[in-house]
């Protein structure tokens, strides 16, 4: 029985490891300052905090900088290091949390776009609808998810016998790539993985479609002041969806699959889509930027008076 895989990474030369190392390490220092930032600024000003979109919003910087910390660290450590390894059971745990942060993403997703959809068309009952006890009833549910999600398809992975190669063409371990290491026959689990996982994202990119749609249907109906309010409100939102979902099933269903292509998936999610969230989110967010400005000036206030 094998102890350790063997990750392959990006590259094998040495200064594309530095100049990746560099890129990394400076993408991950800011993936951590933009989603702390709004994490700290939605808890800290109580205008934001008493708001059910920035309650969501905070959540989302949480699992981002989460996901991006799972795998990120040490992918770039690796890139100084001749020969990069990981245990098996810290395996194990990376593609446990990945695949539990990120089906809890998913579905945040989804109670996001449900929350704009009652701001948007049932403006008079947004308080009461979305009351505090029904947001942290949706982000119970949307980790809840992501739980059952990671658990159907690891508790079938831990059990396999691992004695023959280690190598996985990827800069952390995925779980398709691992499950076809395993000394037995894994046909049958490799199909349960992939329709897990396909049925999980393409529900919740089908209820987000739907959603939106109607949202912009809607308010179309209505006068073309509040079909514009309606679009500056939820482009961000969309922005995201389209950034998350959008590689997914490009790659998904692009008929000529290569490891290249899972590689750049990889980056993708654990790198560049939780450093563009903060920044969409912030850029385009007046509320946002002036919540950070009252933050800041709080701050120096309060050192003034130190």
């Amino acid at each position: 029985m094998i102890s350790e895989f063997v990750l392959l990474g990006l590259t094998s030369t040495w200064e594309l490891e530095i100049f990746f190392f560099c890129i990394f390490l400076l993408a991950y220092a800011a993936i951590m300052a933009g989603n702390l930032l709004i994490v700290i600024t939605v808890t800290c000003d109580s205008h934001l905090h008493s708001k059910p979109m920035y309650f969501l919003l905070g959540n989302l910087s949480f699992l981002d900088m989460s996901i991006s910390t799972i795998t990120t660290p040490k992918m770039i450590t690796d890139f100084l290091r001749e020969k990069k390894t990981i245990s098996l059971w810290g395996c194990m745990a990376q593609m446990f949390f990945l695949h539990f942060l990120g089906g809890s993403e998913m579905t945040l997703l989804i109670v996001m776009a449900v929350d704009r959809y009652i701001a948007i068309c049932k403006p008079l009952h947004y308080t009461s609808i979305m009351s505090h006890r029904v947001l942290v009833g949706s982000v119970l549910l949307s980790w809840a998810v992501g739980f059952v999600h990671t658990m159907s398809q690891m508790v079938f992975t831990v059990t396999l016998p691992f004695c023959g190669p280690n190598v996985v063409d990827d800069i952390f371990c995925d779980l398709p790539l691992v499950i076809k290491l395993a000394c037995t026959e894994t046909y049958v689990l490799e199909l349960l993985v992939i329709a897990d996982s396909g049925l999980l994202s393409f529900t919740c990119f089908t209820l987000l479609l739907i959603s939106y749609t109607v949202i912009l249907v809607i308010v179309r109906r209505g006068s073309s002041g509040g079909l514009s309010r309606a679009l500056s409100t939820l482009s961000a939102h969309i922005t995201v969806v389209t950034l998350f979902f959008g590689p997914c099933i490009f790659i998904y269903t692009w008929p000529f699959s290569s490891l290249s292509m899972d590689k750049f998936l990889s980056v993708f999610y654990s790198v560049i889509t939780p450093l563009l969230n903060p920044i969409i989110y912030t850029l385009r967010n007046q509320e946002m930027k002036s919540a950070m400005s009252r933050l800041r000036t709080q701050h120096t206030g309060s050192q003034e008076k130190v």
